[in-house]
């Protein structure tokens, strides 16, 4: 009880000496404010940017591998083979059809085609631009297709390739202005007549402009395949992939890609020492290639707010033996009526410690005001986690600057100390 009690008599004494010497105290805390700021100002920013590209690429689902017949990025020798991938044949429906009689660690199946530039019509409203997209059955569980009105495909209307579409946010209002009702009408695509049998709730752009269902129409795989060549495993037809979704308890969907390609290897009649005529791709590796580059710029951060960090932490320094020196004859005192030497060297270390973390906590409101900017679609968000690594530099900075100070204040003898005025 002793100890806790001298413990906080040295934060009462290191919150007084800040007070008493305010000026200084700001003009010694703004070089750490400065390195703290540029360092999670950075950090804030580049996981800002980071997670604002992932969420981008969420239209390709999560934990789900794609069956394609080209990779989605390079190996790992940093080249794309394009002359060996674009003579593969694309994925099939009957390759379809024997992942789902097959596969056993997949919890969903399905497999889609898609057709930009198309033009949607009704009467004399016309949309042009837009993804025309065909899924199969398990295409809801592959990717998120939030119904707002209407209702999502039957399975007669999948194995049937029945004309009944479901309409994108922005297709739905150019064609059908005003509030309109989409459901239940006819629209027009290629020409021929489809049912609008719902509408998919409105997305929003993404922040890299990736696809969004808000300019996309879906309509039945067979459906489309009534419009389109596609399907067949032909090299040179529209390009279909096959989506699969794994189970949660395969972590890494190990399991799952072992036997995709393993039975695709047999499926295909592929030797033991030929290549795969295929890619199995994950959309984890986009995000992997992401990391990766802002990693860089991370460490670009670190860089340029470390020296305005070294800058401070020798400031603080500076003021701790100025303010030792200004302090001996009191230190005396104080070991002279019984002080121990750990409250002298907590007394001081503590008021660099304080010193530190107000700087940083400068910096930290600082970057806090930076989540107010507008940024376009990019949402910067001070997340916890650089809060407390701001927090963290600051008090190791404050430790090891005040360390030598205090641990000289700390052995100065009592009967010298007081004879020093």
């Amino acid at each position: 009880m002793f100890v806790i009690t001298q413990i906080f008599e040295s934060f009462r004494f290191a919150a007084k000496a800040l007070r008493s010497n305010l000026l200084r105290t700001i003009l010694s805390l703004l070089g750490v404010t400065v390195g703290i700021f540029a360092i999670i100002a950075v950090l804030t920013i580049v996981d800002s940017l980071e997670k604002n590209i992932k969420d981008s690429f969420n239209f390709l689902g999560t934990g789900v591998v794609y069956v394609d017949k080209w990779p989605y990025t390079a190996d790992n020798n940093g080249e794309y083979k394009w002359w060996e991938f674009w003579r593969r044949p694309n994925p099939s429906y009957s390759e379809y059809k024997f992942f789902q009689a097959n596969l056993k660690h997949a919890d969903a199946i399905a497999i889609l085609a898609r057709k930009g530039n198309m033009v949607i019509r009704r009467n004399s409203n016309s949309i042009g631009q837009i993804m025309l997209v065909g899924g199969s059955e398990n295409y809801d569980k592959i990717f998120e297709v939030d119904v707002s009105s209407g209702r999502y495909f039957t399975l007669d209307e999948l194995e049937g390739g029945r004309n009944v579409v479901l309409l994108g946010a922005e297709v739905a209002n150019a064609l059908f202005p005003n509030g309109e009702d989409a459901v239940g009408k006819e629209v027009k695509i290629k020409n021929l007549k489809y049912i609008v049998i719902g509408v998919v709730k409105k997305e929003g752009e993404s922040f890299i402009g990736t696809p969004s269902n808000d300019y996309a129409c879906v309509i039945p795989y067979k459906a489309f395949r009534g419009l389109y060549m596609t399907g067949t495993g032909r090299w040179n037809e529209i390009g279909s992939s096959i989506g699969i979704k794994g189970k949660e308890t395969d972590i890494g969907l190990v399991e799952l890609e072992n036997e995709l390609r393993g039975n695709l290897r047999v499926r295909r009649g592929l030797k033991p020492t030929e290549k795969d005529n295929f890619a199995l791709n994950r959309p984890e590796a986009i995000a992997n290639v992401i990391g990766s580059l802002f990693d860089v710029v991370g460490l670009a951060g670190w860089v340029i707010g470390g020296f305005s960090i070294l800058v401070g932490g020798f400031g603080i320094a500076n003021i701790m033996f100025v303010s030792v020196k200004e302090r001996t004859s009191i230190i005396g005192l104080q070991k002279s009526l019984g002080a121990k030497n750990y409250f002298i060297l907590f007394q001081f270390l503590f008021e660099a410690i304080f010193l530190s973390l107000i700087g940083g906590l400068g910096g930290l409101v600082l970057v806090w005001f930076i989540t107010f900017i507008p940024m376009g679609s990019l949402e910067v968000v001070l997340t916890l986690k650089n809060i407390v690594l701001g927090l963290g530099v600051s008090t190791v900075i404050g430790l090891v600057s005040g360390i030598v100070p205090a641990a000289m204040a700390a052995r100065l003898d009592p009967v010298a100390a007081i004879r020093s005025n």
